[in-house]
């Protein structure tokens, strides 16, 4: 069951829209403001990113103070450093047909009632510094990707905090962040283990949701 916010995103939670962290009552509708302290107000520090904040919010990424705060989960690769000199990447983003068809042939939970887009233009991200996220944004969770797959149109199918790119010693690889629906590589059946990289290159097709393919590209 969905909530409509007052900004109108649909929402999958009731008490705050994890799209941008309104707060919502139980008829999604704004809850009511507490009222005004004369106290002047304590500044703390978000335990997301440690920014300075002094309200139940923190200003540059979200995160709601009352929530837990997870640790980023450990990606076993080398250090990593910066692509070689002249050396550009990219990932487009694109709806692809043929993979959601592999989706639904291979059934699971409502994964008939995931319907391919009607329109879905092509998206393109360059692949800059160290690592590149990729997810669904949720303000209220604090999470911004690099590649924010959040639409429209929307692929239900991608988690907030999907995969992730990263780079060592010249070299791109993605890594599954445990993923609700998992990640696949160049049309295998076969899902990426999480917290595991798998080296790509120029041309790879990463498949991630119900209908969404990231192609990775090189240029010098």
């Amino acid at each position: 069951m969905t909530t409509t916010c007052p900004a109108g995103h649909a929402s999958a939670t009731d008490d705050y829209c994890d799209v941008c962290g309104t707060p919502l009552d139980e008829a999604g509708t704004p809850a009511a403001a507490p009222a005004a302290s004369p106290a002047t107000p304590v500044e703390e520090t978000c335990g997301a990113c440690g920014s300075a904040r002094s309200g139940r919010f923190c200003e540059e990424c979200g995160h709601d103070s009352l929530a837990p705060v997870s640790a980023a989960p450990a990606v076993p690769v080398a250090a990593p450093v910066a692509t070689p000199a002249g050396a550009r990447w990219h990932a487009t983003v694109e709806a692809d047909r043929a993979y959601h068809r592999r989706v639904v042939s291979a059934g699971g939970p409502d994964a008939a009632a995931v319907e391919f887009p009607e329109f879905c233009p092509p998206r393109r991200f360059d692949l800059v510094g160290p690592q590149v996220t990729i997810g669904r944004r949720s303000r209220s969770r604090g999470v911004f990707p690099t590649v924010d797959l959040v639409g429209p149109p929307e692929d239900p199918g991608v988690s907030h905090s999907h995969a992730l790119l990263v780079v060592a010693d010249g070299e791109w690889s993605v890594v599954d962040l445990g993923s609700t629906n998992g990640t696949t590589v160049n049309g295998e059946d076969e899902v990426l283990k999480p917290n595991k990289p798998r080296r790509v290159v120029d041309g790879d097709r990463i498949h991630v949701g119900a209908w969404t393919t990231i192609t990775v590209h090189h240029s010098a």
